[in-house]
């Protein structure tokens, strides 16, 4: 590929500290994935941090923990506002736990839920807020967390494209009562595969631990607020109190995210720079709507939306960037109503659903990654500029 959509970022580094591990012969979690949890949630500067084995089950743990709390948990029926773009298990937990989804349009400019839209959508059923920041551009996670507040709303977000971002000076990944975050290779720092909870809540951090193995309680301290101790510790390291999972990491994965986390703030001022570089050569052509930051991005990816008052020809426009060797795919997963599994759902349109529509169907991204883009971008220019021609 010419320019490919995503790029390795691992050294040396995380190759020693794999064979560390490997020479150890101890690969199942233990210590390193504690110490990785104690570094990621005081980069966040949060009290909890829970390591899993992929974003997407960061998202299905903190969704089952809100329905074991001791106070006011979720129950099936309970209504979830959601932005109507976002990728596929952003929505599947609250599919598989009964919940009603309700889909609120996004910003064209942001490809963010729309703050203006969140209030009315709300309803006597509505239980909780899941705010997603699209791509690295942070939603408008304090207007979200207000309206939370204001309604005794859950706020949870699903941070796994925007690590790194923030808003007002406060990471995005960080206004929720619960934020999940994403590990993959093409995502901002990777340990293979990987995913992490953030929370301050003791309660919802020992119910993720909990459901993370097995719903046992081999994994709680032993004053836990979860439950009482009855018996012989032989007993007591096989006790199921919930109806957990397994998706727990290993030892590899969080030796490299140790080396990784250290990388972090280098690789987003790289990305921020291929950024700045990317709105020079887009941001005044008409052609093209690319995302208006909110905040401090930290830039996944480059999205653009080929106009669609211009009639553009799209098919010529992606046989070019075809051709010219360059990775490009929808913005995330879409519009998550033009989906099959949709059907699958209680769902209902809690605003007309106009431009995640748009951004699906006009819209795509190109990669942004850890190092100097300039002659890439350049050449994404030469070709759209070569290819964006009015029908």
């Amino acid at each position: 590929m010419s320019y490919d959509l995503a790029a390795p970022t691992w050294g040396q580094e995380e190759l020693d500290a794999l064979q560390t591990v490997m020479d150890s012969g101890f690969f199942t979690m233990g210590p390193r994935v504690a110490e990785f949890e104690q570094k990621f949630a005081a980069y966040h500067n949060k009290q909890y941090g829970i390591m899993v084995n992929s974003g997407s089950s960061a998202n299905l743990i903190a969704i089952a923990a809100l329905f074991f709390k001791k106070d006011n948990p979720l129950q099936r029926g309970d209504e979830v506002l959601v932005p109507a773009l976002s990728w596929a298990t952003t929505y599947h937990p609250l599919q598989q736990y009964g919940l009603k989804v309700r889909f609120v349009d996004i910003a064209l400019e942001s490809l963010n839920m729309d703050p203006a839209l969140i209030e009315a959508a709300i309803t006597p059923a509505t239980k909780m807020i899941l705010g997603v920041s699209i791509l690295g551009n942070p939603a408008a996670l304090d207007v979200m967390r207000d309206i939370a507040d204001r309604h005794d709303l859950y706020f949870m977000e699903d941070n796994c494209e925007s690590m790194d971002a923030e808003l007002n000076g406060q990471k995005a990944g960080t206004y929720g009562d619960l934020n999940t975050f994403s590990f993959f290779f093409s995502h901002h720092i990777s340990t293979m595969e990987g995913g992490m909870i953030l929370t301050d809540d003791e309660e919802l951090y020992q119910l993720c631990r909990c459901l993370r193995a097995h719903g046992w309680t081999r994994d709680l301290p032993e004053d836990s607020l979860l439950y009482e101790r009855k018996g012989e510790d032989l007993f007591e390291a096989y006790r199921f109190i919930l109806p957990g999972y397994n998706v727990r990491p290993t030892e590899l994965n969080a030796a490299a995210g140790l080396e990784q986390l250290k990388k972090l703030p280098a690789f987003t001022e790289e990305r921020r720079k291929n950024w700045a570089l990317f709105q020079d050569l887009f941001g005044h052509d008409e052609r093209f709507i690319i995302q208006k930051e909110n905040g401090k991005s930290s830039c996944f990816c480059f999205t653009i939306v080929l106009n669609p008052e211009m009639n553009l020809d799209r098919k010529a426009i992606f046989a070019a960037l075809t051709e010219a060797k360059i990775g490009f795919r929808i913005i995330t997963g879409g519009s998550f109503l033009k989906h099959d599994v949709i059907k699958y759902y209680d769902y209902s349109e809690a605003t007309p659903i106009v431009n995640a529509h748009i951004a699906h169907d006009y819209g795509f991204f190109v990669g942004n990654h850890a190092f100097d883009l300039s002659k890439e971008l350049h050449l994404l220019k030469d070709v759209l500029d070569n290819a964006a021609k009015e029908l």
